[in-house]
């Protein structure tokens, strides 16, 4: 690894190192590194567990447990300098305990390392893009990954884990390096098992053979009461004027209507089962410039927060997005008896979002 002098037009080299000659540990340090930005191992992976031992008979305990964004359980067993020679039996062990979580037991496991902090299906429905919970298919089948990390992997371990692949077993090697220059440390993490060119491909062939059918009868039910309920709310919009009245009848969670004068700012009505949201969301599908207009709306937060009673803000640093939302967590769609007062908070309170933002976008320019 090189450091840029640009000044000089030259490059510096940084002096590679061990984890143990820099006194770095590996579940105080590297553990720790990767549970609070898991994108080090090249994906987007959400943490739902640290030292998990969640198993029954033994003992036994895996590093970290991660969602990936398919809904996979995925294992991750770190090592400092040397894999050793048994990481990934004990790795596949970790996975065939996991096989058997449900989808609650899952959720409670998050729950648990969560604490009080956040509700743990919110937290999951944000991972999924918003998904309802309902929804999301998790630790399906024999979809478990496993992701091995250390500083060097012995041959032992690289040879195991290019023959399980023949057997459609998602796993990969992240060497991580460390490198000192001055009083800095600098890790380098490198994918080396799959190349990264072909892992898509390999993932792709194995998906294949794990999908599920989604025309389960449950998720059939759900697209059909929310196919019923979206038809109703725009017939709502048409005999009100309200601003979805020419929107299409979809069997998602949400509909959605960009605001002109916001970049990348779309008035979101979306229904759960156990509640119902508007939204301001706002995304440019760049973070920087997400935040820099969140920032310049939240700098009129007085102004926005008198025309709304419960209005919160989410900047959401860990995400690319952001959002402005009003809740009503005691209205279902599923409650025929709750419908209609659904569509009067979604019209009234999307055409009113519709109209402030818009101003201030104008005003602020956010375009």
């Amino acid at each position: 690894m090189y450091i840029l002098d640009n000044k000089n037009k030259s490059l510096i080299r940084a002096e590679k190192c061990t984890f143990k000659s820099l006194n770095l540990k590996e579940r105080q340090d590297l553990q720790e590194w990767i549970a609070k930005e898991p994108s080090s191992l090249g994906e987007e992976l959400l943490i739902i567990q640290k030292e998990f031992d969640g198993f029954a008979d033994t003992r036994e305990r895996l590093d970290l447990l991660a969602l990936d964004k398919k809904g996979n359980l995925v294992i991750i067993e770190n090592k400092l300098d040397d894999s050793g020679k048994d990481v990934t039996w004990q790795a596949i062990k970790y996975a065939s305990y996991c096989s058997t979580l449900s989808k609650q037991q899952v959720i409670e496991i998050f729950q648990k390392y969560l604490g009080n902090q956040a509700q743990a299906t919110e937290v999951i429905s944000d991972f999924y893009d918003g998904k309802e919970i309902d929804d999301i298919e998790i630790n399906k089948g024999s979809s478990q990954r496993i992701i091995l990390v250390a500083a060097n992997f012995h041959k032992e371990v690289t040879s195991s884990v290019l023959w399980l692949q023949n057997f459609k077993l998602l796993i990969k090697c992240v060497k991580v390096t460390p490198y000192k220059y001055g009083d800095q440390i600098m890790m380098e993490f490198d994918q080396i098992i799959p190349i990264e060119d072909t892992e898509e491909l390999q993932i792709k062939i194995a998906n294949k053979e794990q999908e599920e059918s989604v025309d389960s009868e449950s998720t059939v039910v759900r697209y059909n009461n929310r196919k019923k309920f979206w038809g109703e709310f725009i017939e709502y919009n048409k005999k009100y004027n309200g601003m979805f009245n020419a929107s299409t009848v979809v069997t998602d969670n949400w509909l959605g209507k960009s605001v002109p004068t916001i970049k990348g700012g779309n008035i979101n009505v979306i229904i759960n089962k156990d509640n119902c949201r508007v939204e301001l969301y706002i995304n440019t599908g760049e973070k920087i410039k997400n935040k820099e207009i969140f920032d310049t709306l939240i700098a009129h937060r007085e102004t926005i927060d008198s025309q709304f009673n419960g209005i919160e803000w989410q900047r959401m640093d860990d995400k690319v997005t952001c959002r402005v939302r009003l809740d009503k967590p005691s209205l279902s769609y599923l409650n025929d008896e709750d419908c209609l007062k659904i569509c009067e908070f979604f019209v009234e309170t999307s055409q009113k979002m519709m109209d402030l933002f818009s101003k201030l976008g104008t005003k602020l320019n956010l375009k």
